[in-house]
């Protein structure tokens, strides 16, 4: 029996994923969660064979999760499961070391057939983002741009996001400055709005 875990902020979505899967006769789901930051718990308490994680939830995203699956339950393997096909997406889930990258409109037998393809130690890409995600290259941006452009997200201040990274605000000038003439935008929430539809963010 293929025992699996679901991270998914969306409760509709989560129980239809959910009843799919437990239809499988070789599939059970142990275990539920609506929040990243619940993920590794859950996973060390189920021991589950196979995470299924969406990548934008509460508390922490699937990808930081991912790698800390990676970390704490190595015999678990991870699927992203996303709504959001994003080339930079896909480089950060493999990076993280996730199996398999879906996106969520594609056929449920194919859910069913990738996660007995990840089992038995394929690695399974969604074709189209995988295609993408090459002619759209690696991200540009440093682990210290991300950070910035992230804490600006909400429209923070230059002040702001010295106070929240502990750096100096002529620091962050720099790097907002870096990040803007890397996405080829003009201001900084351009940038985060281009860094966030390539999934740099």
């Amino acid at each position: 029996m293929i025992k699996v875990l679901l991270a998914e902020d969306q409760g509709m979505m989560r129980g239809a994923l959910a009843l799919l899967l437990d239809l499988e006769a070789d599939m059970e789901v142990v275990a539920q969660v609506a929040a990243g930051d619940r993920i590794v718990a859950a996973a060390l308490d189920a021991r589950p064979d196979i995470a299924l994680l969406d990548i934008e939830l509460p508390g922490r995203s699937g990808l930081d999760a991912a790698a800390d699956l990676r970390a704490q339950l190595p015999a678990c393997k991870v699927l992203i499961l996303t709504t959001f096909g994003r080339p930079g997406y896909l480089r950060r889930a493999m990076e993280a070391g996730a199996s398999g990258f879906l996106v969520k409109d594609g056929p449920v037998e194919e859910l069913a057939a990738t996660i007995r393809r990840v089992l038995a130690g394929e690695r399974v890409i969604d074709p189209g983002l995988a295609a993408a995600a090459l002619s759209a290259g690696p991200n540009p941006l440093t682990q210290r741009e991300r950070d910035v452009l992230t804490a600006a997200v909400d429209g923070a201040t230059v002040a702001d996001i010295a106070h929240r990274l502990h750096l100096s605000q002529a620091t962050v000038r720099n790097y907002l400055s870096a990040a803007i003439g890397k996405t080829g935008t003009r201001n900084r929430m351009e940038a985060v709005r281009a860094a966030r539809q390539n999934g740099w963010l």
